[in-house]
């Protein structure tokens, strides 16, 4: 009697949107055998100060990861793809992805030295067996180019990890959604399909990259002055629409931002880019009259050291926008993301600048699915068990009540961390690992809950007090205690001094040698005082200097 089982464990993406891990396993529970769909990451803000990239926590794993035997990269989104580079190295076990996502996985791992990871490049559609599980990539349709749904195959049953997705119908790069391949997993009997939730919420369906490509050539053909459009630069489909609708209004391109060009380099790479498809340097595109020039920037999102912003700023070294000029969002505002974006957009209207947004014209379409796609997805794949991913919990839960409207068996909406056995007898949560995030701070990868980034929280909430003091040989004071503050408020230098003077001097002579007594004391004087007269407490430091 054979005691396998087929579980699924999400470490990163499930709860939250990005930073994608997630883990299927095959195997007695004492012995079981691994696979690691994408390692993404997510981007810090103010509640991380100094934090540019956060990772999932892929402890558990790395106990496990003798039996790893591979990590499939479904597309190239940084919540996909963004932590390839730093922890693949860890797990020690190869990286598949195809053509395109496997040149920008290339170029991060160039920027680490290549750290000793072996990536294989697929076929789209491609077909092969790791391990306990025969695999077989499925083409979908997506902002971004070779977008695929992962199919495992095993004894206990098949799984369809779709990815990130959605339906369109007319996309401008790029082959439609295999929905035959879907169609007859249905028919030969699906047993689960772990899903994208990012737009279970949203009626309809998401839209086409055709329809805005239209919508861009007459919006870019009706401005005068100068044009900058920024989007995605990881939506090569949008990029490309950009330049034709340029071209059809006489304006040579110019890129800007580093990820736009990485972007149009490995889609030239791989044979993505439009062959006559050609751009201007930034040196030469000044001199361009304003009528024919169109410049293609990062920063839609508002990221401070993203080309737009350096625009909006007036310290970008090679364009000037000013009155008559307009800047075209051709993307969505990410959650989270609104204060940046808004004031970026307030900087720019300061210039002068005309501001054209997705609220005012129809230039931009999501790349997940709205809830008509998945009712389509669903009538293809018909699987047993609905596991949604890749949403925030009000995503998981909605999808997962959907999926019952549409007849499936069994939903169940996982968080981060959760052991769910698939097969036999599932879907069923048998266990709950640790789970949690790393952030990259500088070249340093720490633990969320790690010292200097709790401080760094608090110093950006209530700063830093340093009292200095110093004791003679007899542990008396000589002299007057010492402050400085950074970011704290203090209504009297002197009289906070005073009270950290006094209560040293109260302590018993034989409490002043300890110097963690003397700490103590001043930490609960200053604590006191900031309680009462400001109602924080920064962080205090004390800086004892015995002499004689």
């Amino acid at each position: 009697m054979s005691h396998n089982e087929l579980v699924f464990l999400p470490l990163g993406g499930s709860g939250e949107i990005g930073m994608n891990m997630n883990l299927y396993g095959f195997g007695r529970p004492a012995n079981r055998q691994w696979l690691m769909i994408d390692c993404g990451v997510m981007f810090g803000n103010l509640s991380t100060p100094g934090v540019d990239i956060i990772c999932p926590d892929p402890s558990y794993i790395l106990e496990e990861k003798e039996a790893l035997h591979g990590l499939l990269l479904t597309h190239g989104h940084e919540d996909h793809i963004g932590a390839v580079a730093l922890l693949a190295p860890k797990f020690g076990c190869p990286v598949y992805a195809t053509p395109f996502t496997a040149a920008l996985v290339a170029r991060k791992l160039a920027e680490q030295g290549w750290p000793g990871i072996e990536l294989n490049i697929i076929d789209m559609n491609e077909r092969f067996e790791l391990g306990p599980f025969d695999i077989e990539y499925v083409t979908l349709t997506h902002s971004i180019p070779e977008p695929s749904g992962v199919i495992l195959r095993t004894e206990l049953g098949t799984v369809l990890h779709t990815g990130d997705w959605k339906i369109d119908p007319a996309p401008t790069l790029g082959p439609l959604v295999d929905s035959s391949t879907i169609e007859k997993l249905g028919d030969d009997g699906l047993l689960a399909m772990v899903c994208d939730s990012t737009n279970v919420l949203s009626p309809g369906t998401s839209g086409s990259e055709g329809a805005v490509r239209k919508s861009l050539i007459e919006l870019i053909k009706k401005q005068e002055g100068r044009v900058a459009v920024t989007t995605f630069a990881s939506n090569l489909s949008r990029v490309v629409s950009i330049c034709e609708a340029a071209a059809a209004a006489d304006r040579s391109v110019c890129l800007l931002g580093r990820s736009m060009l990485r972007i149009v380099e490995a889609a030239r790479e791989t044979g993505l880019l439009p062959e006559h498809m050609s751009f201007v340097e930034p040196k030469d595109a000044g001199h361009l009259p304003r009528q024919n020039v169109l410049y293609l920037c990062t920063g839609s999102q508002g990221e401070p050291r993203a080309a737009l912003a350096r625009i909006a700023r007036g310290d970008h070294r090679d364009l000037v926008l000013g009155d008559g000029d307009t800047v075209i969002f051709s993307s969505k505002i990410i959650p989270g993301n609104e204060r940046e974006i808004y004031t970026l957009q307030n900087d720019l209207v300061d210039l002068g600048v005309h501001i054209i947004t997705e609220k005012d014209e129809f230039i931009h379409v999501s790349g997940h699915p709205c809830r008509d796609e998945l009712k389509a997805m669903y009538g293809w794949a018909r699987p047993t068990i609905s596991i949604p991913v890749h949403g925030e919990a009000r995503h998981l839960e909605e999808h997962a009540d959907l999926a019952y409207e549409l007849g499936v068996e069994e939903a169940l909406a996982p968080r981060n961390g959760d052991l769910i056995r698939l097969a036999p007898d599932g879907p069923e949560v048998i266990d709950e690992v640790p789970a949690g995030r790393i952030y990259l701070d500088g070249d340093i990868l720490m633990a969320e809950g790690a010292a200097p980034m709790r401080e760094r929280k608090k110093l950006s909430h209530a700063g830093v007090l340093v009292v200095s003091i110093a004791l003679d040989k007899r542990h008396a004071l000589t002299g007057n205690a010492q402050l400085s503050s950074v970011g704290a408020a203090i209504q009297d230098d002197a009289i906070l001094a005073e009270k950290i003077e006094d209560a040293i001097l109260a302590m018993p002579e034989q409490k002043r040698l300890d110097d963690e007594a003397v700490e103590l004391t001043v930490k609960r004087t200053a604590r006191v005082y900031f309680d009462r007269n400001w109602g924080k407490r920064p962080i205090i430091q004390t800086q004892i200097h015995r002499l004689g």
